[in-house]
């Protein structure tokens, strides 16, 4: 048997998983502080423990999903928004240095789409595209079970998709009015500052004014992946993303008034997956 370490480096946390490589079956996982406020060598000295504490002689690749830009296909990190000090930094380098072992390193929202759209909502779809709601928006695009990267490796950054341009809906320097200034976890906290949990976005009184407009914002940012992609199912993650399910039907019926007349419209879903972000890592260490 040979096993593969996904691994998700969050903001806040490193959640790492060592799977059985044919069958995907989670062996052993691990957790710890990323501890973002420290230069960028010391989050990579955790992400190494996680990894001592994982690997075992049967361990033929690492996979990591970051939540910024990566620099293909060195592996080398552009900028991650929510750990400062990593631009420049050549994670994929570093790992394979000290572990001995293939490394490969990827945006966490296109692990996340990787592991649901073969594993996951998106099996048995051929064009999936993946939303992540939380801290940030982030996305990922998978045709035919392999991810599309783009030219640069920089596609699906859906969350800069401009939505309003010049308008965002919170007082910001950047008036960029893109998506992740309207849907993110942290831009619908400053929108409704009472709110306690997600749903509340969407669903109670807490947010009452909120609530169309979310419901509106999500549906013509579908429109734009619907006539861009021509995708056959967008699958949400995240916690504001999961937060739409009861609402799912009704993001439907908006779509249809911001869509060309006839289009075909993709199906919505959350995600299914429990694992998607270290399960798509270790995936992507086959890529």
């Amino acid at each position: 048997m040979s096993s593969l370490l996904g691994i998700d480096l969050g903001g806040t946390k490193i959640a790492a998983t060592r799977f059985d490589a044919s069958s995907w079956k989670a062996l052993a996982s691990e957790r710890m502080g990323t501890q973002a406020g420290k230069p960028f060598e010391d989050v990579t000295k955790n992400i190494l423990v996680v990894i001592d504490k994982l690997k075992t002689p049967d361990t033929i690749g690492i996979g990591i999903g970051v939540p910024g830009l990566i620099k293909r296909p060195e592996g080398t990190i552009l900028v991650l928004p929510n750990i400062p000090g990593a631009e420049g930094y050549p994670l994929e380098e570093k790992l394979r240095e000290t572990t001995g072992l293939p490394v490969n390193v990827d945006n966490d929202s296109s692990c996340f789409t990787l592991a649901e759209a073969l594993r996951g909502a998106g099996k048995g779809h051929n064009v999936v595209v993946g939303v992540t709601m939380g801290t940030g928006v982030g996305g990922g695009i998978v045709i035919n079970g392999k991810l599309f990267q783009g030219n640069h490796g920089f596609s699906a950054e859906i969350g800069h998709m401009l939505l309003r341009p010049g308008k965002p809906p919170s007082e910001t320097k950047d008036k960029r009015g893109d998506i992740e200034q309207f849907l993110s976890g942290t831009a619908l906290g400053k929108r409704c500052p009472k709110a306690t949990k997600p749903e509340e976005y969407l669903e109670g009184p807490v947010c009452a004014d909120l609530h169309r407009n979310v419901i509106e914002e999500v549906a013509q940012m579908c429109a734009s992946l619907t006539h861009c992609i021509d995708p056959s199912i967008i699958v949400f993650g995240g916690s504001a993303g999961r937060a739409l399910r009861p609402h799912l039907k009704d993001i439907e019926k908006e779509l249809t008034k911001w869509v060309y007349p006839g289009t075909p419209l993709p199906r919505l879903s959350i995600g299914t997956l429990e694992n998607a972000g270290t399960l798509g890592a270790a995936m992507v260490a086959m890529e």
